[in-house]
Protein backbone atom coordinates (compact mmCIF):
# COMPACT_ATOMS: atom_id res chain seq x y z
CA UNK A 1 0.00 0.00 0.00
CA UNK A 2 1.42 3.37 -1.00
CA UNK A 3 1.55 6.29 1.42
CA UNK A 4 -1.26 7.99 -0.54
CA UNK A 5 -3.46 4.89 -0.21
CA UNK A 6 -2.70 4.75 3.50
CA UNK A 7 -3.59 8.46 3.92
CA UNK A 8 -6.90 7.94 2.09
CA UNK A 9 -7.73 4.92 4.26
CA UNK A 10 -7.02 6.90 7.45
CA UNK A 11 -9.08 9.86 6.20
CA UNK A 12 -12.05 7.57 5.49
CA UNK A 13 -11.72 5.89 8.87
CA UNK A 14 -11.59 9.23 10.71
CA UNK A 15 -14.36 11.08 8.82
CA UNK A 16 -17.81 11.43 10.35
CA UNK A 17 -21.09 13.06 9.38
CA UNK A 18 -22.55 15.06 12.27
CA UNK A 19 -26.33 15.27 12.29
CA UNK A 20 -29.17 16.54 14.43
CA UNK A 21 -31.85 14.00 15.40
CA UNK A 22 -34.53 15.48 17.61
CA UNK A 23 -32.70 17.51 20.22
CA UNK A 24 -29.53 15.44 20.04
CA UNK A 25 -26.38 15.78 17.96
CA UNK A 26 -24.86 12.45 16.88
CA UNK A 27 -22.40 11.18 14.27
CA UNK A 28 -22.17 8.39 11.72
CA UNK A 29 -19.00 7.16 10.05
CA UNK A 30 -18.89 8.95 6.69
CA UNK A 31 -18.08 5.69 4.91
CA UNK A 32 -21.58 4.40 5.82
CA UNK A 33 -23.44 7.39 4.39
CA UNK A 34 -24.82 6.76 0.91
CA UNK A 35 -26.59 10.10 0.38
CA UNK A 36 -28.75 12.86 1.80
CA UNK A 37 -32.21 12.83 0.27
CA UNK A 38 -34.94 15.47 0.33
CA UNK A 39 -38.05 14.77 2.38
CA UNK A 40 -40.32 12.55 0.33
CA UNK A 41 -43.54 10.76 1.16
CA UNK A 42 -43.17 8.33 4.03
CA UNK A 43 -45.22 5.21 3.31
CA UNK A 44 -46.62 3.75 6.53
CA UNK A 45 -48.41 0.46 7.00
CA UNK A 46 -49.47 -1.78 9.89
CA UNK A 47 -46.51 -3.75 11.26
CA UNK A 48 -44.93 -4.95 14.51
CA UNK A 49 -41.32 -4.08 13.71
CA UNK A 50 -39.84 -1.93 16.49
CA UNK A 51 -38.29 1.37 15.40
CA UNK A 52 -39.63 1.19 11.83
CA UNK A 53 -41.40 4.43 10.92
CA UNK A 54 -42.24 3.25 7.41
CA UNK A 55 -40.47 3.24 4.06
CA UNK A 56 -39.51 5.71 1.37
CA UNK A 57 -38.86 5.03 -2.29
CA UNK A 58 -35.48 6.35 -3.41
CA UNK A 59 -33.96 5.74 -6.84
CA UNK A 60 -36.40 2.90 -7.44
CA UNK A 61 -35.54 1.13 -4.17
CA UNK A 62 -37.68 0.70 -1.08
CA UNK A 63 -35.69 2.04 1.89
CA UNK A 64 -36.81 1.40 5.49
CA UNK A 65 -36.92 4.50 7.70
CA UNK A 66 -35.62 3.97 11.24
CA UNK A 67 -37.60 5.81 13.91
CA UNK A 68 -34.82 7.02 16.19
CA UNK A 69 -36.94 9.37 18.31
CA UNK A 70 -38.02 6.87 21.02
CA UNK A 71 -34.39 6.02 21.71
CA UNK A 72 -32.54 9.27 21.06
CA UNK A 73 -34.80 11.69 22.81
CA UNK A 74 -38.28 12.51 21.69
CA UNK A 75 -39.80 14.66 19.04
CA UNK A 76 -38.14 17.76 17.70
CA UNK A 77 -40.07 21.00 17.39
CA UNK A 78 -38.94 21.14 13.75
CA UNK A 79 -40.13 18.81 11.05
CA UNK A 80 -37.39 16.76 9.44
CA UNK A 81 -35.51 18.47 6.65
CA UNK A 82 -34.17 15.42 4.83
CA UNK A 83 -33.30 11.75 5.11
CA UNK A 84 -29.78 10.53 5.68
CA UNK A 85 -29.50 7.23 3.81
CA UNK A 86 -26.80 4.91 5.11
CA UNK A 87 -25.56 1.37 4.60
CA UNK A 88 -26.30 -1.01 7.44
CA UNK A 89 -26.16 -4.75 8.11
CA UNK A 90 -29.23 -6.72 9.03
CA UNK A 91 -28.15 -10.25 9.86
CA UNK A 92 -25.88 -11.32 7.02
CA UNK A 93 -27.43 -8.90 4.55
CA UNK A 94 -26.37 -5.36 3.69
CA UNK A 95 -29.14 -2.87 3.02
CA UNK A 96 -29.87 0.83 2.97
CA UNK A 97 -31.68 2.47 5.86
CA UNK A 98 -32.90 6.05 6.22
CA UNK A 99 -32.91 8.31 9.27
CA UNK A 100 -35.05 11.49 9.38
CA UNK A 101 -32.76 14.43 10.17
CA UNK A 102 -34.07 17.79 11.32
CA UNK A 103 -30.95 19.97 11.34
CA UNK A 104 -27.85 20.67 9.36
CA UNK A 105 -25.26 18.00 8.61
CA UNK A 106 -21.55 18.63 8.60
CA UNK A 107 -18.42 16.62 8.00
CA UNK A 108 -15.96 16.28 10.87
CA UNK A 109 -12.65 14.54 11.28
CA UNK A 110 -11.36 12.95 14.42
CA UNK A 111 -10.27 9.76 16.02
CA UNK A 112 -13.13 7.74 17.44
CA UNK A 113 -12.67 6.79 21.07
CA UNK A 114 -14.24 3.63 22.51
CA UNK A 115 -17.62 4.10 24.17
CA UNK A 116 -17.88 4.34 27.94
CA UNK A 117 -18.94 1.23 29.83
CA UNK A 118 -22.34 2.80 30.56
CA UNK A 119 -23.15 3.61 26.92
CA UNK A 120 -25.91 1.69 25.08
CA UNK A 121 -25.07 -0.88 22.38
CA UNK A 122 -26.05 1.52 19.59
CA UNK A 123 -23.12 3.81 20.52
CA UNK A 124 -20.00 2.65 18.66
CA UNK A 125 -17.78 5.29 20.26
CA UNK A 126 -17.38 9.03 20.65
CA UNK A 127 -15.55 11.77 18.80
CA UNK A 128 -14.54 15.18 20.05
CA UNK A 129 -15.81 18.17 18.09
CA UNK A 130 -14.48 21.31 19.70
CA UNK A 131 -15.47 21.07 23.36
CA UNK A 132 -18.32 18.65 22.65
CA UNK A 133 -18.22 14.85 22.88
CA UNK A 134 -20.51 13.36 20.20
CA UNK A 135 -21.80 9.78 20.19
CA UNK A 136 -21.08 7.80 17.02
CA UNK A 137 -24.07 5.62 16.17
CA UNK A 138 -23.77 1.96 15.27
CA UNK A 139 -26.73 1.50 12.92
CA UNK A 140 -26.17 -2.25 12.80
CA UNK A 141 -26.86 -2.50 16.54
CA UNK A 142 -29.43 0.28 16.69
CA UNK A 143 -32.51 -1.65 15.63
CA UNK A 144 -31.82 -4.90 17.46
CA UNK A 145 -30.47 -3.39 20.67
CA UNK A 146 -33.35 -0.97 21.07
CA UNK A 147 -36.40 -3.10 20.31
CA UNK A 148 -37.29 -3.29 24.00
CA UNK A 149 -36.80 0.46 24.47
CA UNK A 150 -39.10 1.19 21.54
CA UNK A 151 -41.75 -1.21 22.80
CA UNK A 152 -41.64 0.35 26.27
CA UNK A 153 -41.86 3.91 24.95
CA UNK A 154 -44.80 3.03 22.69
CA UNK A 155 -46.54 1.07 25.48
CA UNK A 156 -46.43 -2.15 23.46
CA UNK A 157 -46.04 -5.55 24.93
CA UNK A 158 -43.26 -7.83 23.77
CA UNK A 159 -44.44 -10.44 21.30
CA UNK A 160 -43.24 -14.06 21.45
Amino acid sequence: MSSIDAAIAIAKENSFVLLQIGHRRVALPAAQVAELAPPVRLHTFPHATPLLAGVIVRRGRVVPVVDTEPVLGGKSPLSHRFYLIANRRVGNESELGAIPVNGECELASGEMQPPGMDRPAYVAGTISVGQESVDVLNLDAFSTANSAAANESHGAEARP
